[in-house]
């Protein structure tokens, strides 16, 4: 069976409304700028969404905020998975001063339990760990986790 010429070019397009739609990629040409936008807006709301399961302090912690703080870390980042997002956005939010107390001990509770960092996939912490974020303090023993001090209201 040969590969039809076309397919390349197909794959390629394809490439670059995905890039548009998840990726804050350039819009493709022959391709309708409003409704791009709004699929774009849908799949980050749909991405907010996952990442909230994953992450419900910090999305609690954020309220209101989170669909905009969420929408706007994202917009022009690929997807690395909810769990991996979650945590790169509370790092961020934690070196902009910008973590709330839930989210800091949720973070610090993540830290305390597994490694990370932010290129490849979490592993699980096998032996005894302090993890600090906006003044809360989490410490992972023999595989239980204790919240020392919660975070600054």
């Amino acid at each position: 069976m040969t590969t039809p010429p076309w397919s390349g070019d197909l794959a390629a397009r394809q490439a670059a409304l995905v890039a548009a739609l998840v990726a804050g990629g350039p819009l493709p040409p022959g391709f309708a700028p409003a409704p791009v936008a709004a699929a774009r807006r849908a799949l980050l709301r749909k991405r907010a969404g996952d990442v909230a399961r994953h992450w419900p302090l910090l999305a609690a912690g954020l309220g209101a905020e989170w669909p905009a703080t969420f929408a706007g870390w994202a917009a022009g980042r690929p997807t690395n998975g909810s769990l991996r997002d979650g945590w790169d956005l509370a790092r961020e939010l934690r070196n902009r001063g910008a973590l709330p107390p839930l989210g800091a001990e949720e973070l610090a509770t993540r830290d305390a339990t597994g490694r990370y960092d932010g290129r490849t996939a979490p592993r699980p912490r096998r032996l005894p760990a302090v993890a600090r974020a906006g003044g809360a303090v989490a410490v992972q023993v023999a595989g239980r986790v204790r919240l020392l001090r919660p975070a600054d209201r």
